[in-house]
This record gives structure tokens, sequence and C-alpha cells, in this order.
């Protein structure tokens, strides 16, 4: 033994900052502990084969089939956001707060370089993976950085610049923790908590010296060291009093090959030195040890970090998800579907009535069964209504989809009866008015703000210029321009534009197709500018990149087109006129 229980206290001991901060997480954790549950039952629906992984396995059915509705619906929600948050390249726009920032060059610069930043760090990706979370956890986490690749050759030495810029970082709502009961996201402490190997962890810190205080990191590499040998997991017993979450032990811990990192952000009272700090990052290490403790840099107020909800809780920060309300009936549908089969199995081979001395018998086809004067085998009669189960299931199917915000007429499967296809396309917009909503609320509060961080973390990190490619739309060619920090700096934000876009043009194309086909398009027609209605189809179906409408171009064509056939026509009437052809030598005239 290399030393008693008290020199392992003392060493296992954490800063008095770092103590606190592993406490609020211990205890934020604990406060959503039945919410973290609810999502790893919801899980087990999502990702089953069968019931045996599920809450549904609690009943003794022969038969465990699980129908995945629940998957479906995540897909089917998933899907129909992407398409209509992305309907084209062009889903998002600057909107200036300055009459600089309004300018033409400063509006070309901000755009392009955010769609090269956006293109090329796969920001799709990203918001898709992020669009999973909204639908599965009902919570979105989200936050920036900044990234600046190399790769270097490992035989040669040679250094590749990869990506350089802004790019946006999914959070996983089971690895940070917030104060459900604050009054906002902003206002509420926020810890991340990241898992590293100890490889990990040291390629980092010697790639990056300036992040981490280096003599914290050296410190925490001598307690691994101290802690490795030596002491017995009974030590620990004595001297420990914290666990590290999905580790055990605090010796099973220090034993294991990972560190974890938890990274606190928002405002805190030291305690030691009695002192609020506002707005800072505190970076600790094993719960024990600070790594780091800065003013947050981002120039927002409450940094980088956005969160938002699928569906808001009363006096609760945490949201639910489309999915929460809908694991009963899932769990109601499974039952309903194995209770079914096993009354088919039933059916098939049905339970015997054995009356009497019998002896043993062989039960099948062709069989025969020697019974005595009063010995009688017969099945058991299996009542058959079971089978009309399938209409209950149906039932339950349709009501999820509905409950879950994803209407079956959104959805292209159309409702029973006859409808014109302006009352399908009203039908369609009205039902849809819930995803419509839930679509808009994750553009202003997750997509947005992701964008407008992106642009900000560039301001402050950028440094030089850079390269960045553009799209000549006039000519079809591609070109490259240079920026500088200074190309991107103005007051005003970007908006993502997509979803609403894509409602707004659904219904304006709705609204005139119907009054293409009306009576009162007749009226109107002599006071109506065909230019400009040109202009409106080109932009709400989005024509523009080719280039079809210009001012009478058709007419143009049309008198090309008759210059053409009038050339063919005179072309052919000379051709008439022109004497034959020679006879070559040897060639007998025809007649």
């Amino acid at each position: 033994m290399s030393g008693t229980v008290a020199e392992l206290k003392n060493i296992i001991e954490p800063e008095n900052l770092a103590a606190q901060i592993g406490l609020m997480y211990t205890t934020f954790r604990s406060q959503t502990q039945g919410w973290r549950n609810e999502q790893l039952e919801k899980r087990n629906f999502l990702f089953a084969t069968d019931t045996s992984t599920t809450s549904a396995a609690v009943y003794d059915w022969q038969n465990q089939t699980t129908l995945p509705k629940l998957t479906q619906i995540r897909d089917n929600l998933h899907a129909n956001y992407m398409a209509a948050m992305f309907p084209n390249d062009d889903w998002f726009t600057w909107q200036a707060d300055t009459q600089d920032g309004a300018s033409l060059a400063k509006r070309t610069a901000i755009i392009n370089y955010m769609k090269n930043k956006v293109r090329q760090s796969n920001l799709r990706s990203t918001v898709s993976t992020l669009l999973y979370d909204f639908i599965d956890y009902g919570n979105v986490f989200a936050d920036v950085e900044y990234a600046n690749e190399v790769f270097q050759d490992p035989v040669s030495g040679d250094e590749t610049a990869g990506y350089i810029g802004p790019r946006a970082l999914r959070i996983d709502p089971m690895n940070i923790v917030i104060n459900p009961t604050a009054v906002s996201f902003a206002a509420s402490p926020k810890i991340t908590r990241h898992i590293w190997t100890i490889g990990e962890f040291r390629e980092f810190t010697e790639k990056h010296p300036n992040v981490y205080d280096l003599l914290q990191v050296a410190k925490i590499e001598d307690i691994r060291s101290k802690l490795t040998n030596g002491w017995t997991a009974e030590d620990f017993e004595k001297a420990e009093a914290y666990s590290v979450d999905g580790f055990g032990s605090l010796y099973e811990y220090y034993q294991s090959e990972f560190i974890e990192l938890l990274e606190f952000e928002g405002d805190i009272y030291d305690s030691q030195t009695d002192t609020y700090k506002t707005n800072v990052v505190i970076t600790i290490a094993n719960r024990s040890t600070m790594l780091r403790e800065e003013h947050n840099p981002s120039w927002f107020l409450r940094g980088t970090k956005v969160h938002t909800d699928w569906r808001k809780r009363p006096d609760n920060l945490y949201g639910m998800g489309p999915l929460d309300n809908l694991v009963g009936m899932q769990h109601r549908i499974d039952h309903l579907e194995n209770a079914k089969a096993d009354a088919v199995d039933l059916n098939i081979d049905p339970p015997k009535k054995i009356i009497g001395d019998v002896p043993e018998f062989t039960w099948g086809p062709g069989e025969e069964i020697l019974v005595g004067e009063d010995g009688d085998v017969a099945p058991m009669p299996v009542d058959l209504s079971a089978m009309n189960i399938n209409v209950e299931i149906e039932r339950l199917e349709q009501k999820m989809e509905e409950f879950a915000g994803a209407p079956r007429e959104a959805m292209g499967i159309r409702s029973p009866g006859e409808k014109t296809a302006f009352e399908v396309d009203k039908l369609s917009n009205a039902a849809s008015r819930i995803f419509q909503e839930k679509l808009d609320h994750f553009e202003i509060n997750v997509l947005e703000p992701i964008l407008n961080n992106m642009l900000e973390i560039a301001r402050r990190e950028m440094s030089g210029s850079e390269l960045i490619s553009v799209m000549d739309d006039d000519i079809g060619v591609q070109d490259f321009i240079s920026l500088t920090k200074a190309d991107i700096t103005a007051e005003g934000k970007l908006r993502p534009v997509g979803a609403r876009h894509f409602a707004a043009q659904a219904k304006l194309t709705t609204n005139l197709m119907g009054l293409a086909n009306s009576p009162i398009f007749q009226v109107i027609a002599p006071h109506m500018s065909g230019k400009k209605m040109a202009v409106l189809v080109e932009e709400v179906l989005g024509l523009k990149r080719f280039d079809l409408f210009s001012e009478f171009v058709g007419i143009e064509e049309q008198m090309e087109a008759a210059e053409h056939a009038n050339q063919l026509e005179e072309d052919a009437q000379v051709a008439e006129t022109l004497p034959p052809p020679a006879p070559e030598e040897g060639e007998v005239p025809n007649g």
C-alpha cells in the first residue's frame, strides 16, 4: 500500500469551485432523472425489433411482434421538416439594421461567405441531427465553434489545411444539464459533460496549449499516476464522497482509460473568494481540478449555446416531444397486435378438451385416438371476434399521426370523400398548421441563432483574408473573391426563411390556381400586368435560375421561328426552279 486513506482523501479532495460545479451537475441531473427515464423507454420503442426490449415485454404473450408506428412517425416528420426547411439553396437572407449593413457590397459578402461555410461545414447534416433531437427528445441543444483543421502526413510530415471557419455543433441532450426551473435558457447555468480517452485529452492539450492551464493539466496527470497503483477499491470507498456517472465507483473511474470534463457556462458564486462571477466559462476535470476559468469570449451576452423545445411545459425548461404522449399508444398497439396473433395461433391449434381416461395419443391429421367408453377428445371452441382487432389498431395509428402534428392529408394520404383539387389543397394547408408552427419555432429559436453565432465567431476569430467561391448567376461561371473580417462585419442578422417561404409559396400557388380557374380571373384580366405576373410565377416556382422569363421573349421567338420557316420555304421554292443536275458519264437519264 502506497499511503494511508487520509493521504488518498487529500489527493482526491476537489478544489472549492470544482466541487461546487460537480455538486450542481449532480443536483440538476437528479432533478431530470424522471425525464431521462422517459427518453430511455421511448428510445427502446423507436429502435426495437420485437417487444422483448420494451416495456411491453411484461405481457406473457407467445408472439412478441412490435409495429414500429413511432418510428414511422419519426421518419415522416424528419423527412418533411427537412424538405420544408431547405426548399432551395437560398434558404436564408440578410436583414440589415443600418444603412452600411444594407449596402449591396456588405449583403453580397455576408451571404456569399455564409453560403460557403454552410456548405463546407455540412450544416445541413448537423441540422438533420438536431431535428432528430427535436423529434426524439423534444429538446434541442446546439453550439458553434471556429475550426482550424490541419492534417499532417505521418510519413513526410507535410501539413495540409482542412476546413477553416465556423461550424455548428450538436450537443447530446443527455450530456448537458440546466436548471429546469430557471426563467429562461439564457439565464440558466449550463454544464456540458465530455468524456475523452486519456490519449484524446493529451493530444488536445498538445495541439491547443492555450486552452487549458498546463500546470493543472500536469496536476491531473500526476494524480492519475498516483491513483492507478497502490490503493484498493476498499480504500476508495472509505475516502470518496462522490462517484462519476457511468463509471460506477471512483476507483473504477480512475482505473479506466477515460477522463470526464465538465464545462460550466453562466454565473456562479465562489464562496472561497466571496465573489460573484458573471458570464464565465469554467472547465473542470475529474470533478476536482480546475482546467480553465475565463470570461465568456462570445460577443453575445449569454454565449453561443442555444436551446428550444417542441412543446413547452409550464415552469419547466425541458419541453415535451411529439412522440412523448404516443408511447402509451404504441404500447397499446403492440399489446393488441400480439393478442390478435395469439388468438390466431389458438384458432390454428386450439387447446384440447380431454374427458375421461384417454391413453397417450398423437394430435394431427389422419391420426387415430383410442378412447374408452366414457372418454372423449375435442378441440376447445375459439372466439374469432379477436380478428376485428385490426380495425382498432388502424384507428390508433391514425390518431397517433394526428397527435404528432403529422396530419394524413399533409403526408400525401387523402381522407375519404370526393373533393376538388382546390378543396384538397385547402384541407392540406389547414391540417398542416401545427406542422408549420413547429417548423417556424425551430427556425426562429435554433437555426437563426446558429447562423448568427457562426457569423459572430467568424468575425471574432478570422484573421487575414479568405478566398471564397461564388457562382455568377448571369453567366453561370464559378468565381473566387477574397474576403476579410471587415467585409463581413455589419449590424444586422441572418434570417432563415426556407420553411416560411415554403408555406407562403404553397399558399400563394394554391390561391393563384383557384383564381385562374374562377370567373373572376376573366373580369380582372384586362387590368393585370402580364410582365409582373411572369415575375411572380418565376419567383413563386423558383424558376429564376432557368432564365425562362424576359420581356416579350415569346414574341421574339415566334418571329424568329416564322423567319426560319419562311427561309426554308424560300429555299424549297428556289430548289424547284433549278434545272436538274446533268447526268454523270455513263449514267442513263430517267425516262
